[in-house]
């Protein structure tokens, strides 16, 4: 399939550039602070976290990697819902993918200021980490930088990402290597290797950062538009951006819980993440080992800008798209010819990262949101994949996953339970906001298409709502923060079955024909 954008985007992003994105984005603040946060709640049982949300991650980069090649259009990420299930797919998608795209530019650079106060001073005013007057301009001029970078074009942003990622390989290689050489194999049994139980595994999982660390695969599928050989390019680099995340994530995990001196955990596992604030710097320093301190504190506010800088880009990507599915106000989706910039929604992007410093000041107070909002995001691949498998057997997939029928309701199973297990506290204010919007846009809907589109457009996407207020009920239910009426484990065998049945659902109700580029007009 050509480029729909071709008159517009620039196709200059080969294997390399995609993959660097790829490791890019998911290589951000999550390994800087998660591996305290993680092992505070699941002990030396946290490896186990770190693989099976990598796992869980791969299996849906196998669908995506199917959808990627088919449809290698930008912001695809929204426009994959779309094709499959209509606007009212498209707009919560748009929504959800938005809102946790433009946070995670400010979570990212909130998390280079911490870890930049712990060399100036001055940039972090309490434990929380909220940020000093000083913290929060520096925030703000940071934000301004990556802004211009954008704005000159996908070259330029690609050519600064390649450097940046490099480097932000190389520094976790040499923690690894180091803190393995002061490796306590009695670590891994000190206090018991699981203290809180397989439900410690799960909730390191969802609300420790684990997911949020994975979560990187988008911004890949987002400069899809932008990308040579896309059948080829896009399947290659999705793929070993994920292993190799997964691989360099399970090992400084098990290097932090080696070489943590045994001074620290005398109490226990739990209170970890409070000992140590900045974990590897911590632990780098208990150790002695200085440069390397100084080397992570470097990395530490590399590192996160990078990712900063990955998704300030891809989100004004996705809120293109979102325009160009015809749910969103149509000025977003003009393109600077000259530069193939979507300026209007980069714009809307600085301004939407910006105000996320404000209400949300500290890393960790934004962690179970943005993970359940981008794992819903990702939820949508699966059925979305399913519905088209369907619907358009014709469309050409150069890629096809392995075992569709298998891995496409197994990654979506597994994506509901990541959801789950963020808990009711996230849970119960994320989910009625997505019903409301959802209730929203079908009133607006009813009034400006025909009374067949309307009906056509409740059918393809009503399994959403449900599949929402089905997740809320059994958030509360569950022993995650609920009300533990569906004791642990049998509220995950309980979602597993719903799931599959949402699946099933939804991949019957697609569309029956490729949706147009507007199916609702939105006026600015």
């Amino acid at each position: 399939m050509p480029h729909e954008e071709s008159g517009y985007f620039r196709q200059r992003l080969g294997l390399f550039d995609l993959t660097m994105i790829g490791f890019g984005s998911i290589f951000g603040s999550g390994w800087l602070f998660a591996a305290a946060h993680v092992a505070d709640m699941a002990g030396p049982a946290s490896i186990l976290s770190w693989l099976i949300g990598g796992v869980a991650v791969l299996l849906i980069g196998l669908v995506y990697c199917e959808l990627g090649a088919a449809l290698p259009l930008a912001g695809s990420v929204v426009r994959y819902p779309e094709q499959a299930h209509g606007s009212t797919a498209a707009f919560l998608t748009g929504a959800m993918t938005t809102i946790a795209f433009s946070s995670l530019i400010s979570i990212e650079i909130v998390a280079a200021r911490q870890y930049a106060d712990a060399w100036t001073g001055g940039l972090t005013r309490n434990a929380n980490g909220d940020p000093t007057l000083a913290g929060w301009l520096v925030q703000f001029a940071v934000m301004v930088v990556l802004y211009a970078i954008n704005r000159r074009g996908i070259g330029s942003f690609a050519l600064i990402n390649n450097i940046v990622t490099v480097f932000k390989f190389l520094v976790p290689t040499l923690v690894i290597v180091l803190l393995l050489a002061h490796l306590r194999m009695d670590n891994f049994s000190l206090h018991g290797f699981a203290p809180h139980g397989f439900q410690g595994v799960e909730t390191a999982i969802s609300a420790g950062g684990v997911v949020f660390a994975y979560l990187g695969l988008t911004p890949i599928l987002s400069v899809a538009g932008e990308v040579r050989n896309p059948q080829r390019t896009i399947p290659i680099a999705l793929m070993a951006s994920i292993i190799l995340a997964m691989l360099v994530y399970l090992l400084l995990q098990t290097a932090f819980i080696g070489a943590l001196p045994s001074t620290l955990l005398a109490t226990g596992w739990s209170g970890l993440s409070t000992r140590m604030a900045l974990p590897f710097h911590d632990i780098a320093v208990q150790l002695g080992l200085g440069f390397l301190a100084i080397l992570v504190v470097t990395d530490a506010i590399l590192s996160p800008t990078g990712t900063g800088n990955i998704y300030m880009s891809s989100t004004a990507r996705v809120i293109y798209a979102w325009s160009r599915s015809g749910t969103f106000f149509p000025v977003f989706q003009k393109v600077d010819t000259k530069r193939g910039v979507p300026d209007k929604a980069l714009l809307l992007t600085f301004g939407l990262a910006l105000f996320w410093t404000l209400p949300f000041p500290s890393w960790q107070a934004l962690i179970g949101v943005v993970s359940s909002a981008l794992m819903l995001s990702y939820a949508m691949a699966p059925p979305s994949a399913a519905a088209l498998r369907r619907s358009q057997p014709k469309l050409s997939r150069p890629f096809r996953t392995p075992c569709f029928e298998i891995l496409s309701p197994l990654a979506f199973a597994i994506a509901s339970l990541i959801v789950l297990w963020t808990g009711w506290h996230t849970l119960s204010w994320l989910m009625p906001t997505l019903l409301a919007l959802t209730a929203i846009f079908m009133t607006a809907a009813w009034r400006s298409l025909s009374r067949d589109d309307w009906k056509q457009n409740l059918r393809c996407s009503f399994w959403m709502p449900v599949y929402f207020l089905g997740l809320l009920v059994l958030s509360w239910l569950g022993p995650f923060e609920g009300t533990s009426h569906l004791g642990h484990g049998y509220d995950d065998i309980v979602t597993i079955l719903f799931a599959l049945l949402i699946h099933h659902w939804a991949a019957a109700c697609g569309l029956r024909t490729l949706p147009s580029a507007t199916h609702l007009p939105v006026r600015a």
